[in-house]
Parts: C-alpha cells; sequence; structure tokens
C-alpha cells in the first residue's frame, strides 16, 4: 500500500482554500455581517418587516457560509499536526487516523469549492421539484416515482427536510406527477442541474413478455419565494378546485374535500396540494408552489434563460439529459457531463452528489470529464 504524501496532500489543501477565500471574498464576508449585525440590533429593526427578514436572512446565511470556509481550514491545521505527532512518533495508528481525516477533508473541500459556483441569482434559495410521467405507459409511471424516491433519499442522506405538496398516483403503477420542496441551503443551484428529460432502459416488470423497454419522465426545479419577492396573484386569474385527497390504488386520505388544485389561467399552470389536513392550509401551500413557479417564469421571460430556470422538460425521445441503463448492461450516463455510473441502484437510492457536482461545474463552464 503506497504511503500516502501528507505534506504535499496538504499543501494542495490549503492552496485550494486560498483561492475558495478570494472566490468567496471572506474579508468582504466579515464586513457585511459586522454591518448586518448592527441592523439586527437595532431596536427599531422589525418596524419593516420585509428589511428585517431580508436582513436577519442574509445574516444567517453569510454566517453559515463563514463557518462552513473557517471550521474546514481549523481541520486543515488540525490535521497537520496530528501528522505531525504521527510521524514524530512513528504511530501507525495516528498515521492511519490522519489518512481517513485527509479524505473527508478533501471531500468537504471539494463540495465547498463546488458551492462557490453556485451564484446566480437564486442559487442560494431552497427548492421546489416537480416529476412528471413521460412517454412509456405505466413504465414511465414508475420511473417518475423512482426519480421522486431518487431525490427524497438524496435529502435524507444530506439530513435535508423534505415537504411533499402532491402526489398524482398511476392507476397501474407508480405516479403521475408529483410535487415536493427540499429545504437545503443552495437547495435550488444545487438541485437545478437536474432538470430536464431522464430517460429509463430496462426489461419492464410490467411487460408479460418481458420486453425491453425505454421510458420518460421529466423533472422540473424551481426555488421558493422569499419575502421580497415581488410576485402578485389576482384572484380573479385563479380558478380552485377542491377534491378529495387518495392515495395509491384510490385509497381516501381523509373523508373531506381538502386537496386543492389551483389553475392560473393566464399562464395555464396548475399546481394541486393534498398534503395538509385543512383547505384553507393546502391552498396556501398550492400558492407557494404557484408563485414559485411563476417567478421562475417571469424571470426566464426577463432573461430569455428559459432553458437555465426551468430545464428541457419534454420529456420525449431526443430530449433526454441523462439515461438510466439497468439491460442490457448497468449504466447511468449524464450526457451533458459525461459523468457516468455503473451502479445504477445506487444512482436511484440517492447516490447523486458525483453528478450533481459535475452538472454545476458543466453549467459554470468548467465540465470534469469522469
Amino acid at each position: 500500500m503506497a504511503t500516502t504524501d501528507f505534506d504535499s496532500e496538504i499543501r494542495q489543501l490549503k492552496a485550494t482554500m486560498h483561492t475558495i477565500e478570494q472566490v468567496l471574498d471572506v474579508d468582504g464576508m466579515r464586513r457585511e455581517i459586522a454591518e448586518l449585525e448592527e441592523q439586527a440590533g437595532s431596536p427599531d429593526l422589525w418596524d419593516n418587516q420585509e428589511n428585517a427578514q431580508r436582513v436577519t436572512g442574509r445574516l444567517s446565511q453569510l454566517n453559515g457560509e463563514l463557518e462552513r470556509f473557517t471550521s474546514l481550514v481549523d481541520r486543515i491545521d488540525d490535521l497537520a499536526v496530528l501528522v505531525e505527532m504521527g510521524q514524530e512518533e512513528n504511530d501507525a495508528d495516528t498515521l492511519a487516523e490522519a489518512d481517513a481525516d485527509l479524505e473527508r477533508i478533501k471531500k468537504s473541500a471539494e463540495a465547498l469549492e463546488v458551492r462557490t459556483l453556485l451564484n446566480g441569482e437564486y442559487d442560494a434559495r431552497e427548492a421546489i421539484v416537480s416529476v412528471r410521467a413521460g412517454a412509456g405507459g405505466v413504465d414511465a409511471a414508475d420511473f417518475a416515482e423512482q426519480l421522486m424516491r431518487m431525490y427524497t433519499r438524496w435529502a435524507e442522506r444530506n439530513k435535508y427536510p423534505v415537504e411533499v405538496f402532491d402526489v398524482s398516483y398511476a392507476e397501474e403503477a407508480g405516479i403521475k406527477s408529483a410535487e415536493f420542496a427540499i429545504h437545503a441551503p443552495y437547495g435550488y443551484g444545487t438541485l437545478s442541474v437536474e432538470a430536464g428529460t431522464h430517460r429509463l432502459v430496462r426489461i419492464s416488470p410490467f411487460d408479460n413478455q418481458g420486453r425491453r423497454q425505454t421510458s420518460f419522465a421529466a423533472v422540473e426545479v424551481v426555488p421558493v419565494l422569499e419575502q421580497t419577492d415581488n410576485i402578485e396573484v389576482d384572484e380573479n386569474d385563479l380558478r380552485v378546485d377542491v377534491f378529495r385527497s387518495g392515495g395509491p390504488g384510490g385509497q381516501s386520505v381523509n373523508t373531506t374535500d381538502s386537496a386543492v388544485r389551483l389553475t392560473h389561467l393566464p399562464t395555464g399552470i396548475v399546481v394541486s396540494c393534498q398534503n395538509e389536513k385543512s383547505q384553507l392550509q393546502n391552498k396556501a401551500s398550492a400558492m407557494v408552489v404557484l408563485k414559485a413557479k411563476l417567478l421562475a417564469r417571469k424571470k426566464a421571460e426577463e432573461a430569455a434563460l428559459k432553458k437555465d430556470l426551468k430545464g428541457d422538460v419534454a420529456a420525449s425521445w431526443g430530449d433526454q439529459m441523462r439515461n438510466y441503463v439497468l439491460n442490457p448492461y448497468q449504466l447511468v450516463k449524464d450526457l451533458r457531463t459525461g459523468h457516468e455510473s455503473g451502479n445504477p441502484s445506487a444512482v436511484l437510492d440517492g447516490d447523486i452528489d458525483d453528478f450533481i457536482e459535475a452538472g454545476i461545474r458543466w453549467r459554470r463552464g468548467g465540465v470534469e470529464q469522469g
């Protein structure tokens, strides 16, 4: 087994952190934190609720980013001390511990380096994810459900809360569509690279002749709104339908018409929510999603950047951005970045960090072939 060149590795880590420090503008971040703390300490801060939420939200975000950076610098310094102790005492156990720490720190540094690429207008926001079955019948519905599980499992792995707004179940298996929020810092910037059409190739479990089937599902990602976003919805532009919440196989979730479907007549955007127990709560949650979609649409139109904000969601042949092949071989491949994995089961179980990282680098013009 090759001996780790700790001196070289630590020098490289410190060089990476220096670059990250410049990109993040850590000194500027500290100055802004000091200014915001002064504003936050003002006795009349909450006289203006909108400004107060902006100040406290920005302060929390900056403190989190600074803590992430400084704690990683401290971990690298601690690693250097551990290596020095192990080398002086020629202690194999200490050096093995240092080797394990080195790998963890390198992974954290890579993740922070990718985070510095998330500097778009809405990248710091949490994300609302929509998954919709495309061409492929029952296999597509089943695939859509697998993708929903993939993203929720990814969130669970990272300890990010998931809030499901609506799931429309298909008749035989799987789902027609689903809408859910992932409450993660930089959730939109991170997951927006997942937007587009996903393609599955496998032996269909729903075909009694065991034939190979190709199916599609579309993923859309929009940023969660903040109080400072100016999105007004005229009640006259809305059609509100109420219905009874339902689960797989048409099973009733409750006995009242509490689920709400909002149709925004000028744009045709339809949003449903059946997660909450009351009609009012469901309407409020549906409005959150609707406004987020209207914001994405507005900004896309203003900047003529529809593909950047929402991705290509046609969900049909020729539009796919990632292939999941389970037969005749096992491979998941992103067609934009070239990144691939020979373990589709792990990917569909939420192991998508490498795909996301490659997507972020690709989007920022720094594609790494993997």
